[in-house]
């Protein structure tokens, strides 16, 4: 049986004859800052600590929720195991363009409790940046950012496997690095080019339903191939995560009609109607 998050920054796929499909997405804090905030009197000031909305729809109980206002994620922050070497590599990388692509340590640190819980042993991950590695399965496919890859290899067992996919070399330069200086590059398998073809390469080597875990924060318009080829790669029972599913909140607004919005609508579409796997979207706060 498969299954899938989607939240804000990511998305789990689970396939139901043999797949979970996880869809996860963050909302970047000045996004979230924009809407309506709730303000509680106290001591005759006024302090925002949160911003509450809730379902229109009356079916779903006018079911309320809270946005994550910096306070809020501050004391999420302090309650984060980021192990030092991952701190590191945030700060180094914290300064690099494109900083702001990187997974935080919240949802570094949810990544690899998912590879933990499902045992994995091979995972994929499409779009390293720069490293995340994680030492909770053996080998995994490894489809995301840097910080993140990195995550996932420091929870693998010394058998693990994580298949990189990046075709930018500063950022594999970056990831290598840390990597041995994590002790874990005996893990690591990194493929310097297009994911697509990295991908489709490892089918044709006969790697099909070998991957237990995969993450994907890449291509946005790419996504429906990525999810095609990785779903002849993961095994039954495995799992896909893909990032920014919500896209900042622009997959709501019907005012929005570029082409990576649309082609995240589309995706989100697909899979919501595709019967091969289980779904899950859930909204996880982004830095």
């Amino acid at each position: 049986m498969a299954s899938s998050l989607v939240a804000n920054r990511f998305a789990f796929v689970l396939l139901k004859t043999e797949k979970t499909v996880a869809k996860f997405h963050s909302f970047p804090l000045s996004e979230r800052l924009r809407l309506r905030p709730c303000k509680f009197k106290t001591k005759n000031q006024f302090t925002t600590n949160c911003c509450v909305s809730s379902a229109h729809d009356e079916k779903y109980s006018n079911k309320q929720v809270i946005s994550v206002t910096p306070p809020l994620y501050d004391y999420i922050l302090r309650n984060v195991r980021e192990p030092e070497i991952l701190r590191q590599l945030r700060e180094e990388t914290a300064g690099m363009r494109g900083s702001q692509m990187q997974v935080s340590p919240d949802q570094a640190q949810l990544l690899a409790m998912l590879v933990q819980i499902l045992g994995a042993q091979r995972c994929i991950e499409v779009g390293v940046y720069t490293v995340c590695v994680s030492s909770y399965s053996t080998s995994i496919l490894s489809l995301f950012s840097g910080y993140s890859s990195l995550a996932i290899a420091l929870v693998l067992p010394e058998s693990g496997c994580l298949v990189a996919c990046e075709r930018d070399a500063r950022s594999l330069e970056v990831a290598k690095k840390y990597y041995e200086r994590a002790g874990v590059s005996h893990k690591v398998k990194i493929k310097h080019g297009l994911a697509a073809d990295s991908l489709k390469a490892l089918i044709l080597n006969g790697e099909a339903s070998s991957y237990d875990f995969a993450f994907v924060d890449a291509e946005k318009r790419m996504y429906q191939e990525y999810f095609e080829l990785l779903l002849q790669l993961i095994r039954v029972g495995g799992i896909i995560v893909i990032d920014n599913v919500l896209w900042h909140g622009k997959v709501a607004d019907q005012m929005v009609n570029d082409a990576k919005t649309i082609s995240i609508r589309n995706f989100n579409k697909n899979l919501m109607e595709d019967e091969r796997v289980s779904i899950s979207m859930k909204e996880v706060q982004d830095a």
